[in-house]
């Protein structure tokens, strides 16, 4: 998709901190959305090359590295909270090094060699655990046969399973630290992990197959195909005299070593790169490159080289390459500029790049090194959660879904289904109103309830309404059935009444407005012209209008309106959610109750909550009602059914264990249990509140749909 189609057009949209000029061009014309983190807090690191980085969650966990000395300490960035922070370790603190392994397994992380000073390299492992900040030194036992791995930098250490892979590296053949000479290595060793902490030793398994030709500071990684194929470690490029382009994989299953044949636009020889996987694609981004001019010849002895902003991504499935920036002369303002030794990782889809060596300004006193955090969205964000309602009013819906993570916002859109203000307020029966307004009941489940004696909330999919829905019912309790029946009965002798329906129905969707989180107020949404009646129906829309120049239109009371709303990242607005339905109050009809509470006690739980801020006349009752299991559910466990557990004027109750053995968990987000409460007037119910009480979390609910 095109850049244009992120709704940086739209009045209100929102961007990465600090905002940012123009996308940068990929080769075929189509922009690359780097986004420049500058808006960030706490202890910001010195820049550096070298270092190695990992991912836990949203925390970015980078270590070493050096420029004027090699760097210490343990930085973190917390991806979610744009906050630098150091925290403070203990234990068996490792020396600052450089060039070395960096794995990440759950919650603990790996360190194995690098350059620890000039010409002193090392062959130690360290461990930290993350949740407590702990340092220790690691034993490893030798390998049965050959000697464990000597000191080391530029290696590759890369995890799968219980193992670490360790292959090549730099060596110092000299016992002077201060009289380097190098050796390239070709070496590959197993560290055998133990579950949770610890390791038990260095294996050298027997291999098929040619070898890889001894290399440093090459990149290796480990990628499963979905569809059941085996882990393969790919390793590409590397130095051992001059750069290297070839592309091998280890089967990890057969330890067999194969050259690969790829596709495409191979990237030039490099070292110092990254290449960090995601989904099945590998994105390499700069490093060292040979200096050569179009159309000319790599020299093998490759004496003049630069750093490179280029960036390749290759699909791991087809083994086809595609350039995606090719390299550039010029400093980019709109992508990080050529660098090598940095740091590289992925936080589910989205790619950080941080600092490394300046390819471009030299200064006398030593080496340059950038300073900057990139990141950049390779994939649109996947669709929010269906809108779930938290209260209605006459005139406005508060509304919430569930939180995607790495997303710059939210599009919610509305469709103005249709009215049902058509004369009394009467044309629906009060307690059936008090949930219709909330939930996402189509007409057609109260339909099936009456027959049922069962409330059902359903969900609406994108595919639209059936025909049904083109009516409301009507109709009064019968106290005799609800007496028989312990659950809820709330519809009977059901009367029909036809509601108008917008012909352009599923076609017309218009925006609410674009929010910077999941939860908004809705009392507006903009009218699009008939010119532009069909540009927001599909995900990543190139030409979004200009709020400023459409009209607004106020909710109305009574009416049905039709929800969805999408995440907006840099590749832009990704799939719609699956539709809801809500409906406004009608005038004079109690609010509904707010401030739910639940405290869990020994045998029961109790519910409180607060009178309706807005309570249009005495209230003359309050209805509690807990989803249940049943049968039905199991056909469609998007149709909630609902059980009566409380009618009373208090604004509290209690739901007994028995009660609670009945319930349902709803998984359609995070499990829970569902409750709804609604208030009654003289005119009748009002809108339930509904509230999703979290299996395994605090007691206190969120408000939902």
């Amino acid at each position: 998709m095109d850049g244009r189609s992120r709704p940086a057009g739209r009045r209100g949209a929102v961007t990465a901190g600090g905002g940012g000029p123009a996308p940068a061009k990929m080769a075929a014309g189509r922009p690359l959305n780097w986004r420049r983190v500058s808006s960030f807090t706490g202890p910001v690191p010195r820049s550096r090359h070298g270092h190695r980085a990992v991912t836990i969650r949203e925390l970015m966990i980078i270590f070493g590295g050096g420029n004027e000395g090699i760097a210490e300490e343990l930085h973190v960035y917390n991806t979610a909270t744009n906050q630098w922070f150091l925290p403070a370790v203990r234990g068996d603190i490792p020396p600052g090094c450089a060039a070395h392994g960096f794995v990440c397994d759950g919650t603990r992380i790996l360190v194995f060699g690098g350059m620890v000073e000039y010409g002193r390299y090392s062959n130690e492992v360290y461990e930290l655990q993350a949740s407590r900040w702990l340092w220790k030194k690691l034993k490893p036992q030798p390998p049965s046969t050959g000697s464990p791995p000597c000191p080391r930098l530029g290696h590759s250490f890369s995890l799968h399973g219980n193992k670490c892979y360790l292959f090549g590296g730099l060596a110092n053949e000299s016992e002077d630290s201060n009289n380097n000479i190098p050796r390239y290595l070709n070496d590959f060793y197993e560290l055998d992990l133990r579950p949770g902490s610890g390791v038990v030793g260095w294996n050298i398994p027997v291999s098929k197959g040619t070898v890889p030709s001894p290399r440093e500071s090459h990149t290796a990684v480990v990628h499963c195909r979905k569809d059941g194929g085996k882990p393969k470690l790919y390793i590409f490029g590397g130095m051992c005299g001059h750069r290297l382009d070839d592309f091998w994989d280890l089967d990890l299953e057969t330890t067999t070593w194969s050259k690969l044949e790829t596709k495409g636009p191979t990237p030039l020889p490099r070292s110092l790169h990254t290449a960090t996987v995601i989904g099945n694609k590998m994105y390499v981004f700069g490093g060292w490159i040979p200096h050569v001019t179009h159309d000319e010849e790599i020299s093998s002895a490759d004496n003049e080289w630069k750093c490179t902003s280029s960036f390749s991504c290759l699909n791991l499935a087809s083994l086809e390459w595609k350039t995606l920036m090719p390299d550039s002369l010029e400093d980019q303002k709109n992508a990080p500029r050529a660098r090598a030794g940095h740091c590289s990782v992925n936080i589910g889809t989205r790619l950080y790049i941080w600092s490394g060596r300046d390819g471009y300004k030299k200064a006398s006193s030593g080496q340059v090194c950038c300073k900057d955090l990139w990141y950049l969205d390779t994939e649109k964000p996947p669709a929010p959660s269906q809108v779930q309602l938290i209260r209605a009013t006459t005139n406005s819906f508060q509304v919430k879904w569930d939180e995607v993570h790495m997303v710059e916002g939210y599009l919610l859109q509305l469709n103005p289904e249709r009215s049902i203000v058509t004369g009394t307020p009467r044309a629906l029966n009060s307690e059936m109103s008090a949930l219709l307004s909330h939930s996402n009941v189509p007409p057609a489940s109260l339909l099936r309830a009456a027959s049922l004696h069962l409330l059902q909330s359903a969900s609406v999919t994108s595919q639209g309404l059936s025909e049904t829905n083109n009516i409301i019912l009507s109709a009064t309790k019968s106290a005799a059935s609800e007496a028989k029946n312990p659950v809820a009965h709330l519809l009977s002798k059901p009367q029909l009444k036809e509601m108008p329906v917008s012909k352009k129905g599923d076609k017309t969707w218009c925006d609410v407005a674009i929010f910077k989180t999941n939860t908004a107020v809705v009392n507006q949404f903009y009218l699009l012209p008939e010119s532009h009646q069909t540009i927001s129906n599909k995900a990543g829309s190139a030409d979004g209008p200009d709020y400023s120049a459409l009209k607004k239109q106020d909710l109305l009371p009574g009416s049905i309106y039709r929800f969805r709303v999408a995440a907006i990242n840099g590749c832009g607005i990704g799939p719609f959610s699956k539709i809801s339905e809500f409906k406004t109050c009608i005038p004079g009809f109690p609010g509904a109750p707010s401030a739910v509470k639940i405290t869990k006690n020994v045998d029961s739980i109790h519910l409180s909550w607060e009178t309706p801020s807005s309570p249009s006349g005495n209230i003359l009752e309050y209805s509690a009602y807990l989803a249940i299991r049943t049968t039905h559910l199991l056909e469609n466990p998007l149709q909630l059914v609902f059980m009566k557990i409380y009618c009373g004027l208090k604004t509290s109750c209690t739901v007994t264990t028995a009660q609670l053995a009945n319930a349902h968990v709803d998984c359609s987000s995070k499990p829970a249990i569902v409750f709804r409460i609604s208030a009654k007037n003289e005119k009748g119910y009002g809108p339930a509140t509904q509230v999703r009480w979290l299996q395994g979390a605090a007691a206190t609910p969120k408000p939902s749909n």
